[in-house]
């Protein structure tokens, strides 16, 4: 997305997302793509994964792919604490986990609060984040969790 395109037309209107931190980085995402929300359990892992993908748990008979947000952005990995969550979210129809350092709140956001990410140097991918809410001083990050996650993950999770 440039800085000439617009927010999608879903954004534009606002809406409900929870807030999670990453580090003191804010991120949010469309409450209604949230399912439930977790304290960090131990996950199985699966061999020949990339990093970020922890492992798979069994939630309530169903085995769920789980993805640590910090590794998926290339942040520093971090002792998980008391704090630390797995939200479960739908991604193409399939339920993923991901570790978050903390969730903060769940804001709703009118129009005017949020705009397109500014325009950056081709080498940096910013495709998954789909426009930056402003928080008092401070901005929100609002992701396209389909983009994060990608289809990759469910299915290589599965399929182990």
């Amino acid at each position: 997305m440039t800085a000439h395109e617009t927010v999608e037309p879903a954004l534009v209107a606002g809406g409900q997302f929870l807030t999670f931190r990453l580090g003191s980085e804010q991120f949010g995402l469309e409450i209604l793509r949230v399912q439930e929300i977790k304290g960090y359990t131990a996950v199985t892992a699966i061999p020949n994964t990339p990093a970020h993908v922890k492992g798979v748990m069994n939630l309530r008979g169903a085995v769920v792919p789980v993805v640590d947000l910090r590794l998926k952005f290339g942040m520093p990995e971090v002792e998980y604490t008391k704090f630390t969550v797995i939200v479960l979210v739908t991604v193409n129809g399939k339920m993923v986990g991901l570790v978050v350092d903390a969730v903060s709140d769940v804001l709703t956001l009118a129009a005017s609060d949020v705009v397109a990410p500014p325009a950056l140097d081709a080498s940096v991918d910013t495709s998954f984040i789909t426009a930056l809410a402003k928080a008092g001083d401070g901005l929100i990050s609002l992701l396209d969790i389909d983009r994060v996650v990608g289809s990759e993950e469910p299915a290589r999770a599965e399929a182990a």
